[in-house]
């Protein structure tokens, strides 16, 4: 599944292999595989991949919040805790916002591993901006 109206391919989403598999304005999850590509140098999950997931899922939740107005939601702040390494497996972020405004939304992104342990906590402000013109 991919974001209404919205072409996830030849992006950094595609290339991390990461899917949705709910997709709304108040909650969003999304899947990433943990191999080789997310890989850090010591075989674990590289903390960039996990924020990259995060912040995939918090602007997919933000943007289907303000699509209707003719918005987009770009990230403006994120930080993330990474509490458990993960060697392998899949890792499932669920996102919800904390607050939606008229100009910002935060969103709380939780990730765990398939046991169901957390493996990071993340928070990401998100900007709304009206799309950029051609030229």
């Amino acid at each position: 599944m991919s974001a209404p109206n919205t072409d996830m391919s030849n992006t950094l989403v595609s290339h991390l292999g990461i899917t949705f598999s709910e997709m709304s304005g108040q909650k969003v999850v999304a899947q990433m595989p943990v191999e080789a590509r997310v890989h850090q140098p010591f075989g674990i999950l590289h903390g960039g991949a996990s924020v990259a997931l995060a912040e995939s899922v918090a602007s997919v939740g933000a943007y289907l919040n303000v699509k209707e107005r003719g918005m987009l939601a770009v990230g403006l702040e994120i930080n993330a805790n990474h509490l458990r390494s993960v060697t392998s497996g899949t890792v499932t972020a669920t996102g919800t916002p904390i607050f939606q405004g008229r100009t910002t939304e935060v969103w709380s992104i939780e990730i765990k591993d398939e046991r169901g342990k957390m493996v990071c906590v993340s928070r990401c402000t998100l900007a709304i901006i009206a799309p950029p013109t051609a030229g």
